[in-house]
């Protein structure tokens, strides 16, 4: 299932594509090529630091879903190219919360997004000084609590989202590729009990 705005292919995952994705290697991969674009399997093996014939075997998993397709403008008989057969992945979780053969894939799904959010929050303040300044006042990190309905959460998500669509568009020269990343959830209050 797809759902797309102009000029964009979103994939809504559903229970093959998420099983595909239940590793995560393989969500690894998925994210470099829909970042990145088209590489092999060589390529990607040099980047994640597996052998190609793993990052290969892995990518013909992640073909059998439809999450990637071999890009048959690049390459030869004897190197492969391949590209995300979307421009994004979404999962919404309620779809699959009834099925308990799918709560260890949608786990491993949803950890996989949130530790790469932070290996990508870590990369950009380890190059912050080569930056030379420019995003140094720009790029922010804030953690806002409040307290809200889960239908109020649910709307306030759907604003951002908006919001973030507005500033969609092609790359243009002067441009950096740049990271929106967006999180509502409750959280556990744990207070101190009396002794």
């Amino acid at each position: 299932m797809t759902s797309e705005s102009p000029g964009r292919k979103n994939r809504v995952l559903d229970a093959k594509s998420l099983r595909a994705l239940a590793h995560p290697l393989r969500i690894r991969l998925l994210d470099l090529l829909e970042e990145d674009g088209p590489a092999t399997a060589t390529g990607l093996g040099k980047r994640v630091g597996e052998s190609s014939g793993t990052t290969s075997w892995h990518l013909r998993q992640l073909a059998d879903a439809g999450l990637v397709v071999e890009d048959t403008e690049r390459g030869s008989k004897r190197e492969r190219w391949w590209k995300p057969a979307q421009n994004s992945t979404q999962l919404n979780s309620a779809d699959f919360l009834h099925d308990p053969e799918l709560a260890g894939p949608v786990t491993t799904y949803l950890h996989q997004v949130i530790e790469q959010r932070y290996r990508e929050e870590v990369q950009f303040i380890a190059e912050l000084p080569q930056r030379g300044g420019t995003w140094a006042d720009k790029a922010m990190f804030n953690n806002v609590r409040l307290s809200l309905t889960p239908d109020e959460a649910q709307e306030m998500s759907r604003e951002a989202s908006a919001l973030i669509e507005k500033y969609r568009r092609d790359a243009r020269p002067g441009d950096d590729s740049v990271i929106a990343h967006w999180a509502a959830f409750p959280r556990t209050a744990r207070p101190e009990t009396e002794q």
